[in-house]
């Protein structure tokens, strides 16, 4: 847990605007304290903490948000549980979407932004099929109001295609994981800013 923490301050200082809690081999009690060091990391910083699947550790946490996969609680029901006064306001609730029909649906379920993809080549998400491609990614949030955010496979060489193609932002697991320290994180923070500016 360390590890992952150390990361987590070091894009956070780096200037990272969004951190997603996905530690799928942590009990409930270790993925809360994770959540907790991650928001004591981020305080006094606009960055958003989100957890993945774990309404209740979200909550308890008092992250910004829960995020579903496929294999989690409905989001329609999560939504109307949440809205009925049982989260804090602005409190978010995502969705992971592999196909337009995918994102129609979490938006009319109230999902507040859907994470998209994979869209270029990624061994973390083979399992989802194939790369989307630009071209997908653009009718996908054409599809859509809600802010799509791409994955699988992004990095700083084709990040600024995705947010021209209507992204509202990226986000990537292994470029954060494969830079060596500090240093190279924030410029990698700072080239993907610069894209978002050009697109």
């Amino acid at each position: 847990m360390r590890g992952a923490l150390e990361r987590i301050e070091m894009a956070v200082a780096a200037g990272a605007d969004w951190v997603q809690i996905r530690e799928k081999d942590l009990s409930a009690r270790g993925l809360f304290e994770l959540a907790r060091s991650a928001l004591e990391a981020t305080r006094g910083r606009a960055a958003l903490v989100v957890v993945n699947d774990r309404l209740d550790v979200a909550l308890a946490a008092g992250a910004g948000g829960v995020h579903l996969g496929g294999e989690s609680l409905s989001a329609r029901d999560v939504v109307r549980w949440c809205r009925g006064g049982n989260a804090p306001q602005g409190f978010r609730v995502g969705v992971s979407c592999h196909s337009a029909d995918d994102l129609r649906e979490a938006e009319r379920a109230g999902a507040d932004y859907a994470l998209f993809g994979p869209i270029f080549d990624s061994p973390a998400k083979r399992k989802f099929g194939a790369p989307q491609g630009i071209g997908k990614l653009a009718e996908a949030c054409a599809s859509v109001r809600m802010p799509v955010i791409a994955i699988g496979g992004v990095d700083v060489s084709n990040a600024g295609a995705c947010l021209r193609a209507g992204a509202a932002g990226i986000a990537a697991i292994r470029m954060f994981q494969d830079v060596s320290d500090a240093a190279e994180l924030a410029e990698t923070v700072a080239r993907l800013r610069s894209a978002g500016k050009q697109a």
